[in-house]
């Protein structure tokens, strides 16, 4: 068994608008994650990071020196919605939307990519951590973070997540040995004490 934490970068003005990032890459917003630390539960763990601004930036805060770039964290792509909230895409396609949101796991934007696709790129990074055996953190994106815990349960992202997720916290994951997680402890908070 081996654990993987993952840590969705800190907010920036697009998370704050509500706005689909994406592939896009706006800086975080203003004082982002100034009251973030890593717990002690994650002392010793190698360190990985998206190849995103939002995400390096997160980890050079949260004091982690020189994570390995992986673009397989990179977040999901949301194609021709970026930069779009999904109340505005609810509101201009309607029923159109509703049917594109339930399909889960196969839901894809225009121009861009499912969740399933998402897995897909994680599996051979999650194997490839759990043969290494090392403790590994990762600062990455929502939608990977959602996709792995979709991994982790069953969860085919129809309806809501089987756990309520905080932004502001790592969440740690057991991989067995093919690299298929299971979950071993959510929010553990980022916030200061």
């Amino acid at each position: 068994m081996t654990l993987l934490a993952l840590i969705r970068h800190a907010p920036t003005a697009w998370n704050e608008a509500e706005r689909l990032q994406g592939r896009r890459d706006p800086p975080l917003a203003a004082n982002a994650a100034c009251g973030w630390q890593l717990p002690a539960d994650l002392d010793g763990f190698e360190w990985m990071s998206s190849p995103l601004r939002r995400a390096r930036d997160t980890a050079a805060i949260l004091g982690i020196p020189g994570p390995i770039i992986e673009p397989r964290l990179t977040e999901m792509d949301w194609g021709e919605w970026e930069g779009t909230t999904l109340t505005e895409l609810r509101a201009s396609l309607g029923a159109e939307m509703v049917q594109s949101e339930a399909k889960g796991l196969n839901f894809r934007p225009p121009g861009g990519e499912t969740p399933r696709e998402v897995q897909a790129r994680l599996a051979l990074l999650l194997r490839e951590i759990a043969v290494a055996g090392r403790p590994t953190g990762a600062i990455t994106h929502k939608g990977v973070i959602r996709a792995v815990l979709a991994l982790a349960t069953g969860w085919d992202m129809c309806g809501k997540p089987p756990y309520r997720l905080s932004w502001s916290a790592a969440h740690q994951f057991r991989l067995d040995a093919a690299g298929q997680p299971a979950i071993e402890r959510l929010n553990l908070s980022l916030e200061r004490r």
